[in-house]
């Protein structure tokens, strides 16, 4: 199908549990106004660990998505990615219409996940007594797809119904194969994003063991600074962030609020290392080039990166230089920031949220800061949006998520 003919694809409903907050519009608040989500772990004794810092996800109550009963097929993950596609749902106006099945028929999910049910492993683990005392749910409650599965389930939803683990490029990657499944025509509305949870002692440790996370334990809102010269590592975030997508004739007929549109999207391999990136940014550039191909657009065209932008020391100054790649004298002009800087990295999940980040800046015509920039490292000669939000007239936006494996993915957004 040639772009010319592609089904035009929308955004009609967002949702989101974050630590900044466990709705869209308590999230962007925070994020416009530099507060962070990060804090001392509190959910087990880290007195042994290096890093000590998470941003949690606070005031979550499973109840107000899940029956008490259906709470124990599922791990956090799979709840975050419930609670979130409720918002989105109800954002989507979906609520107050009754689908038919040929409706639901062409209706599908997409959620992704870059690590899956991490806890239920470490719960079952950590208290094995022999293989009869594993429980039946222990499987059902930690694969990937039963992110998808189950909101599928919630709504009764049978068109695809699929899932994509790509690390930290999970969220892109689903939001992006989503797109497509309804550019051409497999489906007609798709729910699609990320969930992720692994703040337990495996996760933590796991990291901590590759030199990945901060250390800053004494300052935890301060620790996630990308495009700092003192960035020590990420700090791992937690939650979920899901969108609706709709085929933007079907939602214009069904008198649907449009958030945004998605006019592109691209994927890369690096083929270079398990978890670095190449020196070159190569992925990185050919990733953005490849998705502003996909929506017919120039580099000049954009006015916001939503960068991935992780706080880690080598990851943040190849995004850059990537940007420096693509867009040649046009970074005078962008602005591109991280909210990392106050959410942590939700990993699988990241790309769900800032998706929803970049919509919100499109919306309201504000960038979100990269807080915490104090000392801007010189290899990252961007303008970071540093320490307070920004006004900005904007058309087009890109959200960028790379992930281990050297996995890339990269969205185009239009203002809605």
């Amino acid at each position: 199908m040639s772009s010319s003919s592609k089904r035009r694809v929308v955004v009609t409903g967002m949702g989101t549990i974050n630590p900044c907050g466990n709705t869209v519009n308590d999230t962007w608040d925070a994020l416009v106004n530099g507060r962070s989500g990060i804090s001392l772990i509190d959910r087990f004794d880290t007195s042994e660990y290096a890093c000590k810092i998470a941003g949690q996800v606070r005031g979550f109550n499973p109840d107000d998505f899940i029956e008490k009963k259906e709470q124990k097929k599922m791990d956090i993950f799979i709840q975050y990615a419930m609670a979130a596609s409720s918002e989105a749902w109800v954002s989507a106006g979906l609520d107050q219409i009754e689908l038919t099945l040929s409706q639901k028929e062409r209706f599908g999910v997409y959620i992704g996940s870059g690590i899956g049910g991490l806890d239920t492993i470490w719960a079952e683990a950590s208290q094995f007594k022999g293989p009869r005392r594993i429980s039946p749910f222990f499987i059902p409650s930690l694969i990937v797809n039963m992110a998808s599965g189950s909101v599928g389930i919630r709504y009764g939803l049978k068109g695809p119904n699929s899932s994509v683990a790509t690390a930290c490029a999970t969220g892109n990657h689903a939001i992006g194969d989503a797109f497509r499944l309804i550019a051409h025509d497999y489906a007609d509305l798709m729910i699609a994003g990320g969930s992720d949870s692994v703040i337990n002692p495996l996760g933590v440790g796991g990291f901590a063991a590759m030199r990945a996370l901060s250390t800053r334990n004494d300052s935890p809102t301060t620790a996630s600074r990308p495009f700092d010269k003192d960035r020590d590592g990420f700090v791992m975030g937690e939650g979920a962030g899901v969108l609706v997508l709709d085929e933007r004739d079907h939602a214009l007929a069904r008198g649907a609020k449009i958030y945004a549109e998605i006019l592109g999207y691209g994927m890369t391999g690096d083929a270079y290392h398990i978890t670095s990136p190449p020196p070159d940014g190569d992925g990185g550039s050919r990733v953005m080039k490849l998705a502003m191909k996909d929506a017919n657009i120039t580099p000049d065209q954009v006015g916001y990166i939503n960068m991935h932008g992780t706080s880690t020391p080598v990851g943040d100054q190849i995004e850059c230089k990537a940007i420096h790649n693509v867009f040649g004298p046009h970074v005078e002009s962008l602005l591109v920031s991280s909210t990392k800087s106050m959410h942590g990295h939700l990993l699988g999940a990241a790309g769900g949220l800032e998706t929803i980040v970049t919509i919100k800046a499109l919306e309201t015509q504000v960038i979100p800061p990269t807080m915490n920039v104090e000392n801007q490292d010189p290899n990252c000669n961007l303008n970071v949006t540093p320490n307070k939000s920004q006004p900005k007239t904007l058309t087009i936006a890109l959200n960028n998520g790379f992930g281990f494996g050297g996995t890339n993915a990269c969205l185009v957004l239009g203002k809605g």
